[in-house]
């Protein structure tokens, strides 16, 4: 048994990529911050109309800057807050289920063998990912609180603007997704079409890269039933 647990809290890891923290600041009309901010209210208003999304996900961990371990998986998402993500690499048969407000997520090693299935705290360092974020903060609907919480607080010294076409590309300096206590950096690409995220970056303060995240292939409100999300 104690083999088994290790062996799940080595795959279920994978879910989920001497400075001066700048003072709090308004956004003022006509910089990138204001800029940023009506993205993200554009990204709270797409939010707001989703019933669901699915999307395909890949995730790369850094060490010290190195490229590192590589996760993919495709995530899924229903109001309210049901969460279900089946891993593809490179442990294809895990699957992981949460709820909004549980306390517990219940994991599934093998998807075709649903008897076979342990709880653990969203706490437990086994369902969290490499860098520390619990399944609670995985969903669209965190990040985009996340987003708008940092451009109302953190100023947004040298920050970078771009609206290609199709994306809008932007930098974010904010605390930390995790723990919000450490000031980071993150490049965040959204897709124009659906305003939710793409692409992002985190790096540290001293502009070393620590993960990437990829988002592909969204489906949205394709009214999956709620046994979808159960295991």
């Amino acid at each position: 048994m104690f083999r088994m647990r290790k062996q799940i809290c080595v795959i279920s890891t994978i879910i989920l990529t001497g400075f001066i923290v700048p003072p709090l600041v308004a956004l003022s009309q006509g910089t990138d911050e204001s800029r940023i901010l009506s993205v993200a209210r554009k990204m709270e208003g797409a939010f707001k109309t989703l019933g669901d999304y699915s999307c395909e996900v890949e995730q790369v961990f850094y060490q010290n800057g190195v490229e590192g371990q590589h996760y993919r998986f495709k995530f899924y998402f229903k109001k309210q807050d049901k969460i279900r993500v089946d891993f593809s690499h490179p442990y294809s048969l895990l699957t992981i289920f949460y709820r909004e407000g549980e306390k517990e997520a219940t994991v599934l090693p093998l998807r075709f063998l649903p008897a076979l299935r342990f709880r653990f705290s969203v706490d437990d360092p086994a369902i969290k990912t490499l860098a520390g974020q619990r399944i609670d903060q995985a969903g669209m609907g965190y990040f985009i609180d996340f987003v708008v919480r940092n451009l109302n607080r953190v100023e947004q010294s040298g920050d970078e603007f771009d609206e290609g076409s199709g994306q809008t590309r932007f930098s974010l300096w904010a605390m930390d997704y995790i723990h919000g206590k450490s000031l980071e950096k993150y490049l965040i690409s959204i897709s124009n079409k659906y305003w939710l995220p793409v692409r992002i970056e985190r790096y540290s303060l001293a502009d070393v890269l620590i993960e990437v995240s990829e988002m592909k292939n969204y489906h949205i409100n394709s009214h999956p039933e709620d046994r979808f999300f159960h295991p």
